[in-house]
């Protein structure tokens, strides 16, 4: 009795229960934040209360019901950390604009089911390994394709959307996923030769020139994404996840430097010649002076009187004026909580950021193969740059740029590319904690 007490398999599928409980909690902080923003609004409680409720529910027990099926032994802590930012997002949403509101619980719709489908397809994480060059011209052709005559779009001076019918997608988003998963099989099979010299030069062994040149491709990539689509958040989340998978699985600081060199040289040749991208450290360094010019520091600044007027607790749900903030909903939707929950919602916000990434890392020291262990490194380091860039352009810490917030902003398609990155994280969760049960299991019926 003692042994089967103390027996993982005893623990592990208690984490669907610990999961569920999770779930429920998230449900009902969602749910009291759009009773008080509709009671700070509009002083009555929301008629569609009920329904709102019920389709939450209904949304994520479909997806805990698709964990107990299809990843049961995985961490618990993801899925309801998502489904608490992104019930957060829908509430300040609806509070800005309900016809976004609409389309935004579309999309959650569709990318728990991405999320569901991501988890029955894909059984084993290290069965994507053996496709890595299919994602890898996936991933390039996801990237190039708004530059596209017909189907790219050209929005707010970036061009990083395609249009087929009424529908717009960022294809970037998928982009991501498909060269994280290409970067950790390519770093799994190269990795040794990119972690010691292989050439000699008198004394010396450095790293043969064959060798460093994915390096000098990914800046080369990263750079045209930069010319070519006037986008630095996404030409800088590419980078920083390869610079930074490629120095997890050779534990060689030395990557880190010449990524900062190359990014800083393409960068600087990059300002010199985009216009767009000029505009935007004009107004991150001079916010004041631009502040009426087009594309100048009038968002910004508004975001500040906003975080600003907030203060420590907050105006309180439905009391503020987020929709003085120009792109409210998307880029600076960050501010807009940050102005009616305060100091304290901003900060529970990064927190529960921080736990998803903590939590995707302790899955990467976890697991026994290194694709795995690399795959799981590289999506916690796409949450944590996607994040860090965009809270960080909304505070002015660096030059704004059009990402956004993962599970809180509008958007269909980054909100779709977030859930089947859960979906991975999950998997990979689960299978390395499977073994681990069935081990667990053999001890006990040999007890």
């Amino acid at each position: 009795m003692a042994i089967a007490a103390a027996n993982p398999t005893y623990r592990l599928p208690a984490r669907r229960r610990t999961e569920l409980g999770l779930i429920v909690l998230a449900v009902m902080l969602t749910g009291g934040l759009y009773m008080l923003a509709s009671l700070g609004k509009a002083g009555s409680l929301p008629a569609n209360i009920g329904p709102f409720l019920g389709i939450i529910c209904a949304l994520l027990l479909v997806a805990h019901l698709g964990m107990r099926k299809l990843a049961p032994y995985a961490d618990p802590i993801l899925l309801p950390t998502a489904a608490l930012l992104n019930g957060v997002g829908y509430v300040f949403i609806a509070r800005l604009d309900h016809h976004l509101a609409g389309l935004q619980a579309l999309w959650t719709a569709i990318g728990i089911g991405a999320f569901l489908l991501t988890l029955f397809l894909v059984r084993h994480a290290r069965d994507l390994e053996r496709y890595r060059y299919i994602f890898a011209l996936l991933g390039i052709g996801l990237l190039l394709m708004p530059l596209l005559p017909v189907v790219g779009t050209n929005i707010n001076g970036a061009r990083l959307w395609i249009r087929l019918g009424g529908v717009t997608f960022q294809p970037g988003e998928l982009a991501k996923i498909a060269l994280a998963i290409f970067f950790a099989s390519y770093m799994v099979e190269r990795g040794e030769l990119l972690a010691k010299g292989t050439l000699r030069i008198g004394r010396f062994m450095v790293l043969d020139p064959k060798y460093i040149a994915p390096v000098l491709v990914a800046w080369g990539l990263s750079l045209m994404i930069f010319l070519f689509e006037n986008d630095l958040g996404s030409s800088f989340l590419f980078f920083a996840l390869f610079i930074g998978m490629l120095w997890v699985s050779t534990g060689r600081h030395a990557y880190l430097g010449l990524g900062a060199v190359l990014f800083t040289v393409g960068a600087t040749f990059a300002l010199k010649v985009i216009g767009h991208a000029q505009s935007r450290i004009h107004s991150w360094l001079n916010p004041w002076t631009l502040y009426d010019t087009p594309g100048g520091g009038y968002q910004t600044i508004q975001g500040w009187f906003a975080m600003a007027a907030g203060g420590v607790f907050g105006d309180g749900p439905g009391r503020g004026s987020p929709q003085r903030i120009p792109a409210a909903a998307t880029d600076f939707i960050f501010a807009a909580i940050s102005e009616e929950l305060g100091l304290l919602g901003g900060a529970a916000i990064l927190a529960a950021y921080m736990l998803m990434v903590g939590t995707g890392l302790r899955i990467a020291v976890r697991c026994e193969r290194d694709f795995e262990k690399l795959l799981a490194t590289g999506l916690s380091l796409i949450l944590a740059v996607q994040t860090f860039v965009i809270i960080g352009g909304v505070t002015r810490l660096i030059p704004l740029t059009g990402v956004t917030l993962p599970f809180i902003s509008y958007g269909g398609s980054s909100l779709i590319a977030n859930y089947i990155l859960l979906a991975l994280l999950l998997r990979i969760s689960n299978d390395s904690a499977t073994p681990v049960a069935a081990a667990a299991t053999d001890m006990t019926v040999l007890s």
